[in-house]
């Protein structure tokens, strides 16, 4: 198997895996049960889950107006397009 389509599989795994948690999360709030600490709904984002937990946050509607949260989660989504980038495009 060639590693883009290793990377694209793990990737997706990570996004599938953020939305689920992301979906607990709005469950739990609900029911007034226990929460996912909002470090590790950022932590998925930082491995790779970032697209998977923007998506969740429109389609639940979850933790959009949430501060810093929300801020948190773009400053990552630039950093990590910033890197995409740069990697894709090098000077």
């Amino acid at each position: 198997m060639h590693l883009w389509s290793i990377v694209a599989i793990v990737l997706l795994i990570i996004n599938l895996w953020t939305m689920l948690r992301f979906w607990q999360d709005k469950h739990r709030a609900v029911q007034r049960r226990r929460r996912i600490p909002e470090s590790d709904l950022l932590g998925l984002a930082i491995i790779g889950g970032t697209p998977g937990a923007l998506i969740a946050r429109q389609i639940f509607r979850h933790k959009t107006r949430k501060q810093p949260f929300a801020t948190y989660l773009l400053l990552i989504g630039v950093v990590q397009l910033g890197l995409l980038v740069g990697a894709l495009y090098p000077l």
